[in-house]
C-alpha cells in the first residue's frame, strides 16, 4: 500500500480532505444503526490515526450527531448535499471509504456486526454484473 497522500471530498465537493495512509483498519460495518446511517447493508470505514488526515476546505460545513446514549456512534456530514464526511472517534479518524477520490490501496479486512446484517442483504459476487444502469 502506499504511503502517498489520497484527497476526498463529499458529494458538491464544498468539504475536501486529505489522507495519508496506511489505515489502521478498514472494515464493513453490518451493525443496524451503520445501516441507518449509510442507507445501505452496510457501511465501508476506514480508520487512521488524526495525524494522518488533513482538511483542504470545507471543514466549517461539516455539522456532526453524536446519537444520544451511545457509547461511540456518530455520523458527521456535509451541510451542503449530506454527504457523510471524516469525523474523530476515539484516538482515530474515521474516513467513510466512498468518499475517497482515488483508490486508497487498501481493501475491507473483515465483516464486523455479520450477526445484525439485514435480511434482505445478497453478497455481491452472487448478482448480475451491469457496466451501467439496465
Amino acid at each position: 500500500m502506499s504511503s502517498s497522500p489520497i484527497t476526498g471530498s463529499c458529494l458538491c465537493r464544498a468539504v475536501r480532505f486529505e489522507v495519508t495512509p496506511p489505515f489502521k483498519a478498514f472494515r464493513y460495518c453490518h451493525c443496524s444503526r451503520c445501516q441507518k446511517a449509510s442507507g445501505a447493508a452496510h457501511a465501508a470505514n476506514a480508520f487512521l490515526p488524526e495525524n494522518q488526515f488533513k482538511w483542504l476546505d470545507g471543514e466549517t460545513l461539516t455539522k456532526r450527531f453524536d446519537l444520544p446514549g451511545a457509547k461511540r456512534f456518530a455520523v458527521a456530514f456535509c451541510t451542503q448535499c449530506g454527504t457523510r464526511v471524516p469525523h474523530k472517534t476515539g484516538d482515530f479518524m474515521l474516513i467513510p471509504a466512498g468518499v475517497l477520490d482515488a483508490d486508497p490501496g487498501a481493501r475491507p479486512d473483515m465483516n464486523i456486526f455479520w450477526k445484525s446484517k439485514s435480511a434482505w442483504y445478497v453478497p455481491p459476487h452472487e448478482l448480475k454484473t451491469f457496466d451501467e444502469a439496465s
